[in-house]
């Protein structure tokens, strides 16, 4: 195995991990409707979209709040944050993959899982099939 491939394999597995952080995140604070997409073809910027809902502001914060706090404690650096304010639409940027946690009025008026591809990922891996759009 060269140094690249040992590279590429670490940073996959880093992003697995970092995955697996935001959707724990995510379920802790129950999240509805969570979709992950693979953007590696897409962008250069991150690797993941996780597009997920919260029924009120309170809950959007508090699942922005556990993803922080998940992916943190996985030994990743703090994530920026934005959009706390208004609670409507928060965007929490973990570097290799970016949360979009909304309301179901914001999230169907966006509709962000047409941007980002039809095809998401399984939410955590050794589970046998992607959850549905």
């Amino acid at each position: 195995m060269t140094n690249d491939t040992q590279s590429e394999s670490a940073a996959k597995k880093d992003t697995q991990k970092l995955q697996r952080a935001i959707v724990d995140g995510l379920e802790d604070v129950k999240a509805q409707d969570v979709v992950v997409f693979n953007t590696e073809h897409l962008s250069p910027l991150f690797e993941r979209v996780i597009v997920a809902s919260g029924t009120s502001n309170r809950q959007t914060k508090a699942l922005a709040a556990s993803v922080r706090d998940a992916v943190r404690e996985a030994g990743f650096p703090k994530p920026r944050i934005e959009g706390e304010d208004n609670g409507e639409w928060i965007i929490v940027d973990c570097g290799a993959a970016v949360a979009h946690i909304m309301q179901p009025a914001i999230r169907q008026y966006y509709h962000l899982e047409e941007i980002w591809g039809d095809k998401p990922v399984r939410l955590k891996f050794g589970t046998s099939r992607p959850a549905q759009a």
